[in-house]
């Protein structure tokens, strides 16, 4: 950036027809020192950047707007609480444009939702939360009075006397467990150096099988897990049949001539019942003999 576009970019340039008698810059150039915030200014409006104070319910599409989120909000006085002001900021939401007005309220030193929104109300218990409740303003000053002090003394320590077994565990347990820092840490070192063998022992073994990642060492339940999975017997089954149709088969090639064709159909039609009651007899679908009589009474029909 050269030294002219700097000095116009910090508003330092002074053009060659003004002079001092015509003012500042901005009077000369014929605007505002706030530029566009200050678009506004004859109404008593500024634009500046309003954050949350709260959590809000927006009224528009009951979408919540969390605390700290930012909004170009409009700002004007509209009233006076003694000597302070009381501004009221008017903004739009992001989530459906809808306008909502919030304003100080100097008395209890808080802001007020006029109107689009509404503030979400967070309560809990204090007993659950395990925070302290510290006491009111009220309770401030009844604490003067000897008699309310000497009631609230007395709650107090009957508070202690129930809280103070639990108290008195839970500090013996810290003191021994943080009494030797050196038998801490040793032991703690220990379970990393081991915890590393192990990774090492299980990364060796995976790469070793060719694998990339590695394995968990294997649990009882995943073996329980593999011996209850059945694969199908497809593969074997389509073995079976055929090794049936190998072993049912001529050894000899089929004779040539005319009716070659109808001989080979024939031969196939019976291989295949051949190849089908050897496979139940592999199997165990009926006895041997059974199978021979089949095979007998086939070559019987095939003489005739």
């Amino acid at each position: 950036m050269s030294s002219l576009a700097a000095a116009r970019a910090d508003n330092f340039y002074y053009p060659p027809e003004w002079s001092p008698k015509k003012g500042s810059l901005n009077k000369f150039n014929g605007q505002h020192a706030l530029r566009e915030r200050a678009r506004k200014i004859d109404q008593g409006i500024l634009i500046i950047r309003f954050e949350m104070p709260y959590n809000i319910w927006c009224g528009g599409c009951q979408s919540m707007i969390a605390k700290g989120v930012r909004f170009n909000a409009e700002k004007k006085q509209v009233g006076n609480y003694y000597s302070t002001k009381i501004w009221s900021f008017t903004m739009k939401s992001a989530c459906c444009k809808h306008e909502i007005v919030i304003q100080t309220d100097p008395k209890n030193c808080a802001y007020v939702i006029i109107s689009g929104a509404q503030k979400k109300t967070e309560d809990y218990d204090a007993e659950d939360a395990e925070t302290l409740v510290l006491p009111v303003d009220e309770d401030k000053t009844k604490l003067v009075d000897p008699f309310y002090r000497l009631e609230h003394q007395g709650e107090d320590l009957k508070k202690k006397k129930e809280a103070e077994p639990l108290l008195v565990r839970l500090q013996r347990v810290s003191d021994t467990r943080h009494s030797d820092d050196y038998a801490m840490n040793k032991a703690l070192r220990a379970k990393l150096r081991s915890q590393k063998k192990r990774v090492a022992e299980e990364e060796a073994a995976a790469k070793k099988i060719g694998l990339g990642i590695r394995l968990l060492p294997p649990s009882a339940e995943d073996a329980a897990t593999a011996a209850s999975v059945k694969f199908s017997h497809k593969f074997d089954r389509n073995r079976r049949d055929k090794r049936a149709i190998i072993y049912s088969g001529s050894i000899f090639s089929g004779s040539s001539g005319s009716g070659s064709s109808k001989n080979s159909e024939l031969e196939s039609k019976r291989r295949k019942i051949n190849a089908s009651a050897a496979s139940k007899l592999l199997v165990g679908g009926f006895k041997p003999s059974s199978w021979s009589e089949a095979a007998v009474s086939s070559k019987k029909q095939r003489r005739i």
